[in-house]
């Protein structure tokens, strides 16, 4: 599948996160197979305001492979103008402009933002035309099947995308209520992907390299995004693509999810410090381990870790 001029060859991306997707998750999928990856959802309105940590969100480098920047916010003008300025403060050359239109967090809804703006197919459209007007990459969109139930209008939205411009589409297959409980819709999706002419990315419950090749098979789908089922699990590209590709597949080994898990986290210091990277990593890192023996003990001790030297030293425990 092609998103712009970029190809990619099994259509395996990590779907962004926010709070998750920084640099070093970024960097530990792509070593492990992922193909494309986002960078977490960064304010269009905080951009035009020049804040300074908004741009540290943005931030990507060549060693990631292909990263797509995502905004989000509400107004056609500030949007186009917030992904100009991101374009041009790159050192990197983003992948594309991900517009996020599915967050269902009650602050980004309630301001119109996220998935909010799935209220209005219309507004949709101006957005994406803004945006893609704005900038030379490639702009994609972030969709969710709808509000609820009663409101399932993915396909609308996701025409009202493709008709402002966007090269590619990402649904994921629940409601906005829904938030991330209950199962993904992959009937939406397949009508998503039946009623649109470009590519599209399916998106929920794909947590192994079986749900990944269902996901394809019920949707039609062009490609897939990994997200939760990613976090402390780098290791699923590398499955799912052996799967793909009909190859067999060694799963890793604790000492290698033990190195990894303390690479992500060494890296994430690099760009953040060791305070801030350890606080971040503790949501995630544990579970990395969450299959063996002694993995909730290891929960505890890393909640407690405030340096890298006590995260590394709970792993030593686990790996005794």
């Amino acid at each position: 599948m092609r998103i712009g001029n970029l190809e990619l060859k099994h259509g395996v991306m990590l779907a962004p996160m926010a709070g998750y997707t920084d640099r070093a998750m970024r960097l530990v999928c792509h070593e492990a197979g992922a193909e494309y990856s986002v960078t977490e959802m960064v304010s269009a309105k905080a951009v035009v305001y020049n804040d300074k940590k908004t741009f540290t969100l943005a931030k990507i480098q060549t060693d990631e492979g292909p990263v797509a920047i995502q905004i989000f916010g509400s107004e056609p003008e500030i949007m186009a103008e917030a992904a100009s300025r991101l374009i041009k403060s790159s050192l990197v050359m983003p992948a594309a402009i991900d517009i996020n239109m599915g967050c269902p967090v009650n602050k980004i809804f309630s301001n119109g933002e996220g998935s909010a703006l799935m209220k209005s197919p219309e507004l949709i459209e101006k957005i994406v035309r803004a945006v893609k007007e704005a900038v030379t990459v490639p702009v994609t969109v972030k969709l969710r099947a709808g509000i609820d139930d009663n409101n399932i209008n993915a396909v609308e939205c996701s025409l009202a995308a493709e008709a402002g411009g966007a090269c590619a589409v990402c649904i994921h297959g629940r409601t906005r209520v829904q938030m991330y409980g209950g199962k993904a819709d992959k009937n939406i999706i397949k009508k998503v992907k039946q009623s649109l002419q470009i590519p599209v990315f399916a998106n929920g419950d794909i947590t192994d390299a079986d749900e990944a090749v269902e996901m394809l098979r019920e949707t039609g789908a062009d490609g897939i995004a990994v997200g939760r089922g990613a976090v402390g699990n780098p290791f699923i590209f590398s499955e799912i693509i052996s799967r793909i590709e009909g190859d067999s597949y060694s799963p890793p080994s604790l000492n290698d999810r033990i190195d990894t898990a303390l690479r992500q986290l060494r890296i994430a210091i690099d760009d953040k410090g060791e305070r801030a990277a350890v606080t971040e990593a503790r949501k995630q890192i544990a579970l990395y381990v969450k299959a063996f023996h002694g993995a909730a003990r290891l929960r505890g001790l890393i909640n407690g870790a405030e340096s890298y030297a006590e995260v590394k030293a709970a792993f030593d425990q686990i790996g005794e």
